[in-house]
């Protein structure tokens, strides 16, 4: 079965390329995930996939239909988690299953077999008969992900799902796409969090201007596109330390705000430096491994984006 395959994929609006020639391909049972900045092009892909918005040119294959054609044959077969939760504050927490589990044809008798776990994998039980107005933001985020999975789907699709929870929501989310990784299902997911996608994804695309500008493992990435250990030095006297030694000991030095970051191979001497440094006044420092974050920054910028 080909789970999802594009090529060529491209969309225009108003002269501005937004998704800009992308090529990619999901493997069963893995998170893929779509990292980039805002107006990268993430969510414009999840809709051109997902046949919700027309592409100016390029091929889509979802589970086995073309979404030019079939695109709502293929999404009868697969769960979408929005990046807003769209829940229905008229109904309460069971009756948004259950009407959600109607829209995909399934009987009645069939959608209340199936609500009593996806209440349990949401941890909602107790709360079936709630009104949607009285839910907090991770029960809300947790229904919506239960609702994407009324219709067993073999693909999910995640736009941003952590987006504005709280730590203790976040892990929780974290805990229950794993589970259904265990189970075989496949999943798509867009995140701004860095450690979302080390966390969850297999394999990763970083997205900017509407291109894939560079894809593979989390391993795969920063070694790739990154030196592997950084320092980053802080305080009064960090311009400094960096003008006087710092660039001088390390392959490449970036200043953002107050502190500066120091990429290298062998942080040694750059450590020993900054732990003799009383002449550069008040220094303070972070030596760490390289992770994802640094690699987004290096390829998409540093910039604010809005």
């Amino acid at each position: 079965m080909t789970l999802l395959s594009v090529a060529g994929l491209r969309k225009s609006y108003e002269g501005r390329e937004v998704v800009a020639g992308m090529d990619f391909s999901l493997r069963p049972g893995e998170c893929f995930g779509l990292l980039g900045p805002n107006g990268a092009g993430k969510t414009t892909t999840l809709r051109l996939v997902l046949g919700l918005t027309q592409p100016d040119s390029g091929s889509i294959t979802l589970l086995d239909h073309d979404v030019a054609t079939h695109a709502r044959e293929a999404r009868a077969r697969v769960g979408v988690v929005p990046q807003l939760d769209n829940l229905d504050p008229d109904f309460t927490v069971r009756e948004n299953l259950m009407v959600y589990g109607r829209y995909f044809g399934l009987s009645r008798a069939e959608v209340e077999r199936r609500i009593p776990e996806l209440l349990d994998y949401a941890e909602l039980t107790a709360r079936a008969d709630a009104r949607i107005q009285t839910l907090s933001g991770g029960m809300k985020r947790r229904l919506t992900l239960a609702r994407a999975l009324i219709n067993d789907p073999d693909l999910l699709f995640l736009d941003e799902p952590t987006t504005g929870l709280d730590p203790q929501a976040r892990h929780l989310i974290w805990e229950r796409l794993r589970q259904l990784m265990l189970r075989g299902k496949t999943l798509l997911l867009t995140t701004h969090f860095m450690d979302e996608a080390e966390r969850l994804c297999h394999r990763l695309a970083i997205m900017d201007h509407g291109r894939i500008i560079s894809i593979g493992t989390p391993r795969e990435l920063i070694a790739a596109n990154i030196e592997p250990e950084v320092v980053e030095v802080y305080g009064d006297g960090a311009e400094d330390w960096a003008a006087a030694t710092g660039q001088q000991l390390a392959e490449r030095c970036e200043k953002h705000g107050e502190t500066v970051f120091c990429y290298t191979h062998d942080a040694h001497a750059m450590v020993a430096s900054l732990a003799n440094q009383s002449e550069h006044g008040d220094v303070r420092y972070l030596h760490r491994r390289a992770n994802l974050e640094d690699v987004f920054l290096k390829l998409t910028g540093r910039e604010l984006r809005d």
